[in-house]
C-alpha cells in the first residue's frame, strides 16, 4: 500500500488533503468533523487582531456559475475573515490540537501591515501548540479595502516585509498565501522566498462577479439591491491555479521552495496533478462545501490505488515529476506532428467534430461520403489541433495520432523531420539566434 503520509515544512499529518481556510474551518465543531471524516489537516479560518470581530453581511454571501447539469463549477464569496471573538478561536484551536495530535492545524492570520499587530498575535497563535501560521495575503474583498489581504499581496515589498517580520518573532513554520490576482505570480513568490518563508500556498481566491439579476440589475449576491466583487474559487479556476503553483516550481529563483496547492481540487486526481507539478500538499474547500467533509475518504482511496496501480511508494515519488516538462512556447517542438483519428465504431456520428472544425477551424473533417453521414478526417487539411477532440462527447472515439519521422505530411507535402526544432531558430523569426560557426 502506498504511504501517503505528509511532511510539509515540518508538519507532519496522515494525508496531503488539508482544507483551506475558509467557512468549513470557522470552528472547533466543523474542523472535528473534518478529523473524524477522514482530513489530514486544517488551516484555520482567518483570524484578526484582538478586538471587535469583523461584521458580516447577513444575507446571502455566494454567487454560483453551474454546468448544464447545475453541477456546481465556481463559487463567488463576499465572506469576510471570522466574525468570531479571537479569544474564542484562540481557546478552540488548542483543544482540538491536544485531541488531535496527529492532524495538522495551521492558522491563518491577517493583521494590519504594521509590525506591532504581527508582534502581537503571534505569540498568542504560538501558545495554542499549533502547528504553523499562514499568511492571508489573497483576500480580494473586504478586507483588501483596508488596507490587508490582496493588498498586501500585490506588493511584494509589503510581502517581504511582513513574513521577516513573523520569522523574527515566532518558532512557527510561515507559509504566504499568494493572490491570484496580479500578472506575475512569481514576484510575490520571490518577494516571500527572500523574506525567509517556509513555504507558499497558493490560489487564494480570484477577484469575480459572477451574475447579474437582470430584474433588478443588480451583481449577484445581491444585497438590499446592491452587490460586489468577491473571491472566486472552484473547479474553474483548477486551470489557473496549476499554471501558477508550476510558474513557482520551475522558476529559478523559487525553485525547492515548497508550496502547498489550492484551486478546484475536488478529486484525487486533480491532487495528484498539483503535486506532480510541484506541490507538497494540497488544500480544499470549494469540493468540502459542495459535497461534504467525506469526500475526502474518495480522495484518500483514490489516490493510494493510482499510487499502488502506478508503483510510486510515497508523495515524494509524484511531487514535481512534471515540472520539468513545462516550458515556454517558444522551446515547443515544432517538428513534431499528429493528426487526428476517428475511431468509426465510437462515432456516434453527431457531427459536433465536423461543424466546429468545420465553422471555426480548418475545414478538415468531412460529413459526408459517397452520399453517407460520415465523420473523417482529411490528412491533408488537419494541423493538428485536437479542436476535435475536445468537443466530441465520446471518449477516446477522437485521438490524436504522431506522425513517425520520416512518414509524409499530407498537408504539406513533406516529411516529417527527426531533428528537434523549436521558434527561438526558427527562419520566420526575425530574432533567430543563429548558431556559431
Amino acid at each position: 500500500m502506498a504511504d501517503i503520509r505528509n511532511n510539509f515544512v515540518g508538519i507532519k499529518s496522515p494525508n496531503p488533503f488539508w482544507l483551506a481556510s475558509a467557512p468549513p474551518t470557522d470552528k472547533a465543531y466543523n474542523v472535528i468533523r473534518a478529523f473524524k471524516a477522514g482530513w489530514g489537516g486544517v488551516v484555520w479560518k482567518t483570524l484578526g487582531e484582538e478586538g471587535p470581530p469583523v461584521v458580516n453581511v447577513n444575507g446571502p454571501r455566494y454567487g454560483a456559475i453551474w454546468g448544464a447539469d447545475r453541477r456546481l463549477l465556481g463559487l463567488n464569496n463576499i465572506e469576510l475573515i471570522t466574525d468570531r471573538d479571537l479569544q474564542v478561536n484562540l481557546r478552540e484551536i488548542k483543544q482540538v490540537k491536544m485531541d488531535w495530535p496527529d492532524r495538522a492545524i495551521v492558522v491563518s492570520l491577517m493583521v494590519p501591515c504594521e509590525e506591532h499587530a504581527w508582534k502581537a498575535i503571534l505569540p498568542v497563535v504560538e501558545e495554542t501548540g499549533a502547528d504553523g501560521i499562514e499568511l492571508n495575503f489573497g483576500c480580494p474583498h473586504g478586507m483588501s479595502e483596508r488596507g490587508m489581504g490582496a493588498a498586501v499581496g500585490q506588493v511584494p515589498e509589503y510581502i517581504e516585509m511582513v513574513v521577516r517580520w513573523c520569522k523574527a518573532n515566532t518558532r512557527m513554520p510561515v507559509i504566504t498565501k499568494l493572490t491570484p490576482n496580479i500578472t506575475d505570480i512569481r514576484k510575490p513568490a520571490r518577494a516571500a522566498h527572500a523574506g525567509g518563508t517556509d513555504a507558499v500556498s497558493l490560489i487564494n481566491t480570484i477577484n469575480s462577479i459572477t451574475g447579474v439579476d437582470l430584474d433588478s440589475f443588480a451583481p449577484q449576491p445581491t444585497i438590499d439591491g446592491k452587490g460586489s466583487h468577491g473571491g472566486y474559487c472552484g473547479p474553474a479556476v483548477k486551470p489557473i491555479a496549476m499554471n501558477m503553483v508550476a510558474e513557482i516550481a520551475r522558476d529559478p529563483e523559487t525553485h525547492g521552495l515548497p508550496i502547498s496547492g489550492i484551486g478546484g481540487i475536488t478529486t484525487w486526481r486533480d491532487a495528484a496533478e498539483f503535486m506532480a507539478l510541484g506541490a507538497g500538499n494540497v488544500q480544499v474547500c470549494t469540493a468540502a462545501m459542495t459535497y461534504g467533509f467525506k469526500i475526502v475518504q474518495e480522495m484518500i482511496a483514490g489516490l493510494e490505488n493510482w499510487m499502488d496501480e502506478k508503483g510510486h511508494a510515497t508523495l515524494d515519488d509524484i511531487v514535481g515529476r512534471a515540472t520539468p516538462n513545462v516550458t515556454d512556447w517558444q522551446y515547443l517542438n515544432l517538428n513534431y506532428i499528429a493528426k487526428a483519428h476517428i475511431d468509426q465504431e465510437a462515432c456516434i456520428k453527431c457531427g459536433r467534430c465536423h461543424i466546429a472544425c468545420e465553422d471555426t477551424s480548418h475545414q478538415a473533417i468531412t460529413s459526408m461520403v459517397d452520399g453517407v453521414r460520415h465523420f473523417e478526417v482529411i490528412e491533408a487539411e488537419c494541423v493538428g489541433c485536437n479542436l476535435c477532440v475536445n468537443v466530441c462527447p465520446v471518449e477516446n472515439c477522437i485521438t490524436m495520432e504522431p506522425l513517425a519521422a520520416g512518414v509524409m505530411d499530407q498537408r504539406t507535402g513533406k516529411p516529417v523531420s527527426p531533428v528537434y526544432a523549436n521558434w527561438t531558430t526558427h527562419p520566420n523569426n526575425p530574432m533567430a539566434k543563429v548558431a556559431a560557426e
